[in-house]
C-alpha cells in the first residue's frame, strides 16, 4: 500500500513484484495527501489529481495497472460522483471511472467512507471494495455500512483488525522512538489503557480456552464476520506474519463470537477512534457535497 507524498521505499516494491506481476493483487490509495509526513494531510478528489495521483503510482511501482485503486478520503469539496466519473471528461482529466476504460485500474475502492456516499459512488461505477477500520473495539459500522456493501454486492476489508496491536499484544506502556500510535490513538494513551487492558484479559482468557494467540483469535473474529471480509493486519516481523496466517484454522461458532463481542462492548471501550484533526477525517465526520454543488472547479 502506497500513500501519495511519502516515502516508502518504492524501489523494494518494484523488486518484490519483478517478474510476478500476474501473480499480484496490487492495491493502492490516493487523495489523502503529505508534505511533511503525517503533520499535514490534505484531501484532494477533484478529477486532475485524480489523473496524477495514478500516473505517479504507475511510475514508482513500475507496473502498467493498478488491480484495486482506492480513494483514501473523500474529499469534502467535491461530490463523489465527480471523482468517480467526471463527464464529459476531458482526455487530461482522469476521474476514476476513466482510468479504469484506459486500463490503467482494474477495481475501484473506497476508504473510510459514509454510506450514502458508497452508494452514490457504487451508482456512477460498481465499487469493488470499501476499506474501514473494523476489529472488537471498533464495531460502529456494522450499523450501516456493512448492510450497505452487503446489499451492494462489496467486498469489506478491514483495517487494523488488531486495533493497531492492541490485540495483537502491543505494550503501549513500551512506546518506542518513531511509534506514534499513543498519541494518535485514544483508546492506546494512558488515561484509557487501565480500563482497555480490562477487556484485553477477558479476550486473552477466550484464546487460551480455544488454545491460540490473542492475535489468532482477533483475526480469526474478523474473518468469520462474513466471506466477504478480508482483513490487512500490519506487521514488520515475519514471526506475526506466520501466526496470523495461522488464524484462518480457528473455527468459531456463533456462541464463540457471542462470546467473544460480549467481552468487549463498545460501551466499555474507552477513547475514541482518533484524536482531534485525525478524527475529522473519518466516515462520520466527512461527506461530499451534492452533485448539483459543483461549478467546475470547485463548490459554490
Amino acid at each position: 500500500m502506497e500513500t501519495q507524498g511519502m516515502e516508502w521505499g518504492w524501489e523494494l516494491w518494484q523488486q518484490a513484484i519483478k517478474g510476478i506481476r500476474e501473480k499480484v493483487q496490487l492495491a493502492t490509495k490516493f487523495g489523502l495527501v503529505s508534505e511533511d509526513k503525517l503533520n499535514t494531510l490534505t484531501l484532494k478528489g477533484d478529477p486532475e489529481w485524480v489523473r496524477m495521483a495514478c500516473e505517479g503510482s504507475l511510475k514508482r511501482l513500475d507496473v502498467d495497472y493498478i488491480d484495486l485503486y482506492y480513494l483514501h478520503r473523500i474529499d469534502p469539496k467535491v461530490p463523489i460522483e465527480i471523482t468517480i466519473s467526471f463527464e464529459p471528461c476531458p482526455p487530461s482529466v482522469g476521474a476514476m471511472k476513466k482510468l479504469v476504460e484506459e486500463g490503467k485500474v482494474k477495481h475501484l475502492g473506497l476508504s473510510e467512507t459514509s454510506a450514502s456516499d458508497i452508494r452514490r459512488a457504487h451508482a456512477v461505477h460498481p465499487i469493488t471494495a470499501v476499506q474501514m477500520e473494523w476489529s472488537l473495539w471498533t464495531r460502529d459500522l456494522e450499523e450501516d455500512i456493512v448492510p450497505t456493501c452487503r446489499e451492494l454486492g462489496i467486498a469489506i476489508v478491514p483495517y487494523s483488525p488488531l486495533g493497531s496491536g492492541f490485540f495483537a499484544g502491543y505494550n503501549a506502556r513500551e512506546q518506542k522512538e518513531g511509534d506514534f500510535r499513543t498519541v494518535v490513538f485514544p483508546k492506546l494513551s494512558a488515561e484509557n489503557l487501565d480500563k482497555n487492558e480490562i477487556l484485553r484479559a477477558r479476550v486473552i482468557a477466550i484464546a487460551e480456552k480455544k488454545k491460540c494467540s490473542l492475535n489468532q483469535l482477533a483475526l480469526a473474529w474478523v474473518m468469520h464476520k462474513g466471506s466477504d471480509v478480508v482483513p490487512i493486519p500490519g506487521t514488520t516481523k515475519k514471526a506475526n506474519l506466520e501466526s496470523n496466517i495461522g488464524s484462518v484454522a480457528i473455527s468459531l461458532s456463533k456462541e464463540d463470537m457471542m462470546e467473544i463481542e460480549a467481552a468487549v462492548p463498545a460501551h466499555e471501550v474507552a477513547g475514541d477512534r482518533f484524536i482531534g484533526s485525525y478524527m475529522e477525517r473519518t466516515w462520520r465526520q466527512l461527506v461530499t457535497p451534492p452533485l448539483s454543488s459543483w461549478k467546475g472547479s470547485e463548490v459554490q
